[in-house]
């Protein structure tokens, strides 16, 4: 009896509280004064609070970035290859670099990283001939495939004609070909230069693990014991966001 008292009580004061909470978002967002009188005209405050709600608060939930991250992957959810038919078509019909570099990337996000490659090379011309974004591109796309290589010298090629270009995620991708195709102690050299300044654990894990698979055991112990200690003091969103490498780094450090 007291809690169907208390849930009358709570539907009774629910209009009420829908009107007030638009009123404070309308006062502290600026919006539109004449919400506000809309909002407490008797009889109809309610009503004018479900369309305050979606006229002014719920364009803006979807506008978000984090609204749109989510829609974003139930659409990939759904359909996982609906970007990568929108591309293609974009490319076959514009044939511009844009739309190119659009579908070599989403080819890369698929694994088909031959085509991939074969995209960026055909962006790769003219005016963009030594454009920095393509060429990480191909880079990728390479490293992907197993050209650890190919993947290295165009990299090189990247860093010579753009010498401005700064890129921590191709500076990680030049240690890791480094690695791949077996030179370890310039692939050491890369990875111990960004284990203090990539945005993120990742370079420092790997460098850490090529430390250790070269038999640098202590060392390698030492750099994932200093990763976790910076870890400790970092915002909770990084550790979140990096909590793969660093259980990595705790496997390293034990």
């Amino acid at each position: 009896m007291r809690y169907d008292c208390g849930m009358g009580i709570i539907y009774l004061l629910l209009p009420y509280l829908l009107q007030g909470a638009a009123i404070v978002h309308c006062i502290k967002t600026g919006r539109n004064s004449l919400w506000i009188w809309v909002l407490i005209w008797p009889g109809i405050g309610a009503i004018a609070a479900l369309g305050y709600f979606a006229v002014e608060i719920l364009p803006d939930l979807f506008r978000s970035s984090t609204a749109q991250r989510t829609a974003r992957g139930l659409k990939r959810a759904v359909d996982p290859f609906a970007d990568l038919r929108r591309f293609e078509n974009e490319a076959r019909l514009a044939g511009n670099v844009a739309a190119r570099q659009r579908y070599a990337d989403e080819l890369v996000r698929h694994g088909r990283y031959e085509e991939a490659i074969e995209q960026y090379r055909q962006a790769l011309t003219g005016l963009y001939v030594h454009d920095p974004n393509l060429m990480l591109g191909l880079a990728r796309a390479q490293f992907g495939s197993g050209a650890a290589g190919a993947a290295r010298g165009t990299l090189d090629e990247l860093f010579r004609q753009n010498p401005d270009f700064r890129s921590p995620e191709g500076q990680l991708l030049l240690a890791r070909a480094l690695e791949g195709e077996g030179s370890m102690q310039k692939a050491l050299e890369q990875y111990r230069i960004l284990a203090h300044s990539y945005p993120g654990a990742e370079a420092a894990v790997r460098y850490a693990q090529l430390l250790d698979t070269q038999g640098q055991r202590d060392e390698a112990r030492k750099v994932a014991r200093e990763l976790l200690e910076q870890a400790r003091i970092a915002p909770g969103h990084y550790r979140r966001a990096q909590r793969a490498w660093l259980d990595a780094a705790e496997r390293l450090a034990g």
